[in-house]
């Protein structure tokens, strides 16, 4: 893009907070100048009054550092993420008296950008740019996040990362392949694909490959004509002319036969179809996604699945992690499920203890969020009131000696960042466990509760990682 095609691509609306009239009346000059809606406020009470009243919501704030009453860090930290996250909207911090302490607190705070006084033009309309299209992504991850709310159940980092992918994707035209284990949700997030792309108010057409005989699966995918073959006693059309527009998921696509995958593939490379006993092709605008638990590479190399095909499908894949990889999330699902369970089965809402709970997140969940669903469908019928650990199966509980001695502990070796002091009295499981608890727990502030880089520190897995902390009684604001 040219500077003369960038000119005008500010539109947005833009606060502008600074107790001088001259810079705020400067900044209104520069971006109105670019296409920007520019409203002013003169203090950090102004502007949040300014942001309370605003009819249309605002996209971008500048602030300055200094001003009397509430000062731009002051303001920064108000618009902060209660959960520590960033604002919702991007700040940008200027100053006339910049240090480098007001540079390290506003990127603590989640500022977008900090620059000093006299701004420079250009070095203005670079930022703003960049907090516009900021804003505009996270408004689209938001939105797409109400939009699948009730079918993709999770908000753990893995998640998150996922969804981020799914928004970004769902605008775009490409094909995509979704791979992971049974049970983990492809189809929730195929489903969130087609629901993030503009197709979504045309039709979205599942097809199970693994579940459709193999004589038949041309048939139905393609459809056919009467007297194709015996029994088709009709024209029948197939799903790709059903999803005409809109989306068709091919699911289990390792299970297709490779005599539909060449007509696949031509799909893909024209978008013409033919009926089985037809003469005439016939055009489809489909946008194909497909998904399987399969390992397609191998499959390849043992002539199972076409490789042209797989290159057509793979051009942007999506890997669903398991359940066991974000085990945070398993409380919500939980709840989830039960209030599900509850309601279908015409019981009263039952709660869930927290040694419950614990249990299930220790569990490695093999069939992922199908399996917990079934689990805990189970445990509502079977229990007699709330969900208690015994209402476990015992299975999914194990035992206290596994939890004590699975041999991921870390070791006292590793504790030479500094002295300890020793309490008389302490059993040597105690000590061990008060150890393994102000080391994590150090770590941990010392990475700014990363959970995945403080694992990567320590040695151990993520989800090894998580358990500890459960087991210890670690979460963020432990003494």
């Amino acid at each position: 893009m040219t500077e003369q095609d960038q000119q005008g691509d500010l539109e947005g609306k833009i606060l502008v907070v600074d107790d001088e009239r001259n810079i705020r009346r400067t900044l209104r000059m520069v971006l109105e100048g670019e296409g920007a809606t520019v409203v002013e406020a003169a203090t950090g009470e102004a502007a949040l009054v300014e942001l309370a009243a605003a009819q249309s919501p605002i996209e971008v704030i500048i602030t300055d550092v200094m001003m009397p009453g509430i000062s731009g860090l002051d303001l920064l930290e108000r618009l902060r993420d209660p959960e520590g996250g960033p604002p919702p909207v991007p700040v940008i911090m200027i100053s006339g008296h910049a240090t480098v302490e007001d540079a390290v607190k506003a990127t603590r705070l989640g500022a977008f950008d900090f620059f000093e006084k006299p701004l420079a033009r250009d070095r203005v309309i670079v930022s703003v740019r960049n907090a516009l299209r900021q804003y505009r992504s996270d408004q689209s991850l938001r939105v797409l996040r109400s939009r699948i709310r009730g079918s993709i159940i999770g908000d753990s980092e893995p998640m998150r990362m996922l969804l981020a992918q799914v928004a970004k994707v769902g605008r775009s035209k490409a094909r995509v392949l979704i791979t992971g284990e049974s049970g983990s949700g492809k189809e929730l997030v195929a489903r969130a694909v087609h629901e993030a792309s503009e197709r979504r108010t045309a039709p979205f057409v599942k097809v199970n490959c693994a579940a459709i005989p193999r004589e038949l699966i041309e048939s139905e995918l393609f459809g056919h004509e009467r007297g194709a073959f015996t029994g088709a006693t009709a024209q029948k059309p197939g799903l790709f002319e059903v999803a005409d527009g809109g989306t068709i998921f091919l699911d289990e696509i390792g299970d297709m036969a490779l005599g539909a995958q060449a007509k696949v593939l031509r799909v893909l490379q024209s978008g013409e179809i033919m009926r089985v006993g037809g003469r005439k092709p016939s055009i489809v605008d489909v946008r194909v996604l497909a998904a399987t638990h399969k390992n397609l590479p191998e499959l390849v190399g043992r002539g199972e699945f076409r490789e042209d095909l797989y290159f057509r499908l793979n051009v942007v894949p999506l890997l669903v992690p398991p359940l066991r990889e974000r085990p945070d999330d398993i409380p919500l699902l939980s709840r989830c499920f039960i209030d599900e369970a509850c309601q279908d089965n015409g019981m009263g809402l039952k709660r869930l203890s927290s040694a419950a709970l614990g249990a299930l997140q220790r569990h490695s969940w093999p069939g992922n969020v199908r399996e917990l669903r079934n689990v805990i469908e189970r445990m509502v019928i079977l229990s007699d009131g709330d969900l208690e650990l015994h209402d476990v199966p015992p299975e999914i509980r194990g035992s206290d000696d596994e939890l004590d001695d699975d041999g991921g502990g870390l070791s006292l070796v590793e504790l030479t960042e500094s002295a300890l002091e020793i309490p008389e009295g302490l059993s040597l499981r105690e000590f061990r466990e008060a150890v393994e608890r102000a080391f994590i727990l150090r770590r941990l502030q010392d990475l700014g509760w990363n959970v995945s880089r403080t694992a990567e520190s320590l040695g151990v897995e993520r989800t090894h990682l998580h358990k500890k902390m459960r087991l210890l009684g670690i979460q963020r604001g432990s003494p």
